[in-house]
């Protein structure tokens, strides 16, 4: 007897059973295919056990939804409600959850037994970065030939990076033997949403600090610029008119204050 692999289809094509099997909205309004439902009004309150004809009816007339909040129960429980807005109040819900979800990453810093005094101290910093910004830090030793017979050495170096970092993270995991390595996790001592928070305060905090410090200067260069004279104001506010009129008399004394040129007197007659 054969058995064919192949899934059987629904009558309808694929788009009734994509329906069928993915969606995962509540019945609303025709799509309840009960007899009877236990309908609950919009402000909570319990109408009781109706026929189905009679809670859409209800729906209709209070320009509200029928939805399917318990599909599960005998009968079925429907509430009196407006759909799209509860959409949408759910979505912008969940946008926030999202949005203050914190996700931990574990970053993992490598050095050697024999390792300098300056890359020591870059070791620290990146780990102090990663552990400010609220993440976990995995500290790994790599030993290499017959460093491997002397583990209370990278005990003892774990230890110092734990203590330098102390003010920033704490020991999760204390140092173990893992193959040719020696691993050791640190934890933040705040939350990723508690670093966060911080790293927004201290951005609004400089941008304020960068607003004060250029509102400062474009006082400084609006005392520093040259002040119009009092005359120059008066003139300014004068209307046309009075300017011709000015212009005018100011013309006439400048003419009168001029010399006027004598005639020649006549010579004698001959």
């Amino acid at each position: 007897m054969l058995v064919s692999a192949t899934p059987p289809t629904l009558k309808g094509g694929p788009n009734l059973k994509q329906e069928f099997l993915i969606s995962a909205e509540p019945r609303i309004n025709d799509r309840i295919r009960v007899p009877e439902v236990r309908l609950v009004g919009p402000n909570g309150e319990q109408v009781g056990v109706v026929k189905i004809e009679d809670a859409l009816r209800l729906a209709t007339e209070a320009d509200l939804d029928l939805v399917e909040v318990a599909p599960n129960a005998k009968p079925p429980v429907c509430k009196l409600m407006d759909f799209g807005k509860w959409k949408y109040e759910a979505a912008v819900k969940a946008r926030e959850t999202r949005r203050k979800q914190s996700n931990t990453v574990l970053k993992e810093v490598r050095f050697r037994l024999k390792i300098d005094t300056h890359d020591y101290e870059t070791k620290v910093s990146h780990a102090r970065r990663f552990l400010s910004a609220g993440d976990k830090v995995k500290a790994m030793i790599q030993f290499r030939g017959r460093e491997q017979q002397r583990p209370e050495m990278g005990i003892r170096l774990l230890e110092k990076f734990a203590e330098d970092l102390g003010d920033v993270g704490a020991i999760e995991s204390n140092p173990r033997i893992d193959g040719r390595n020696m691993v050791m996790v640190l934890g933040p001592t705040r939350t990723k949403a508690e670093a966060r928070a911080e790293a927004r305060k201290n951005q609004d905090e400089a941008k304020a600090r960068t607003n004060t410090r250029r509102q400062q200067r474009q006082e400084k260069r609006d005392t520093s610029a040259p002040q119009e004279s009092e005359g120059q104001k008066l003139g300014a506010a004068m209307p046309e008119e009075l300017k011709k009129m000015a212009a005018q008399s100011s013309a006439a004394e400048e003419t009168a204050a001029k010399p006027t040129p004598q005639a020649p007197k006549p010579g004698p007659r001959q």
